[in-house]
């Protein structure tokens, strides 16, 4: 599988990661054993978790912690998920972070990303302050900010990450002019969430309360001429991964199998040029300003 230096940090990370959101509930550790063990077998070597994935960074830390040197462990923080004590209070921000370590079975991760953290709370900076003090006490080798729009725009702007985890997709593409260019100047790693928007134009009906709804809805007005194509996911999993400044994609599954279906996704290599224009010419006409990125 192809691999990509991730930005100032010199890790080479595999274009296709694993996000263990989906893994946090009613997965079994034997699942997790055979999911996590073939993919890094194959090639893949980012691990992206939170504090607030259920169980996620228990079943990773029993099923893959004594292969630590075989892959890269990335984990947000910012939700109190169960420490008692609000989001973002420093304490309680600091508490989940050693929690992490425990649950992942580790004494550091190599990124620690501020989850969702509003420009408000950044302002203030003692989020800031709690991660940049957890990569000097080596808890973490790098610390990143993940999440969307102007709140992603200011936490760049900081220059104290080292890393961007933010939406990108198909039915998502604010962050192409609004934060990657910024990203791409200081040369940080950049890990796209959600890269082929739930594959949602894949359903006839998407219920309002699930995630999936708004980029259901967006595609239908987008329409794209490859959603009726028998590789539609494919390409755009390869349109994600074509944009300038983009290293790494995770994708989720509770599939021990689906790994392997993902990364045959890429095989055909970046998208044509003249494709991902088309697909970005039909954004730029079809799109309001309030699509705006997913959190």
């Amino acid at each position: 599988m192809e691999k990509r230096i991730y930005g100032n940090t010199g890790m080479e990370v595999s274009v296709l990661g694993f996000g263990a959101s989906e893994i946090g509930s009613g997965v079994s550790q034997g699942d997790v054993d055979k999911l996590l063990g073939s993919a890094i077998d194959a090639g893949l070597n980012i691990i992206d978790t939170a504090e607030c994935y259920g169980d996620s960074e228990e079943l990773i830390g029993r099923s893959i912690a004594h292969r630590r040197d075989d892959f890269y462990l990335f984990t947000k923080c910012g939700h109190s998920s169960g420490i008692d004590g609000p989001d973002w209070d420093p304490v309680t921000l600091a508490a989940t972070i050693d929690r992490s370590l425990k649950r992942l079975q580790v004494d550091h991760v190599d990124m620690i990303h501020l989850h969702s953290c509003s420009e408000e709370v950044l302002r203030r900076g003692e989020v800031i302050e709690v991660l940049q003090k957890a990569k000097r006490d080596g808890k973490t080798r790098f610390i990143g900010y993940s999440g969307d729009t102007t709140d992603a725009l200011y936490a760049i702007r900081t220059d104290v990450f080292d890393s961007l985890e933010t939406s990108l997709n198909v039915a998502d593409q604010e962050a192409i002019n609004l934060t990657l260019p910024e990203a791409i100047k200081r040369n940080m790693g950049v890990t796209v969430k959600r890269p082929i928007a739930n594959a949602a134009w894949l359903f006839d009906t998407v219920q309002p309360e699930e995630y999936a709804y708004a980029y259901w809805n967006r595609l239908r007005d987008l329409n794209y001429g490859f959603q009726s194509e028998d590789d539609s996911v494919a390409t755009a999993l390869r349109f994600t991964l074509s944009t300038p400044g983009v290293h790494t994609a995770i994708v989720g599954t509770t599939k021990p199998d689906r790994w392997h279906q993902n990364a045959k996704l890429l095989e055909a290599g970046p998208l044509a040029a003249d494709r991902y224009e088309e697909i970005r010419r039909r954004w730029q006409e079809i799109a309001p300003a309030d699509w705006t990125g997913r959190t």
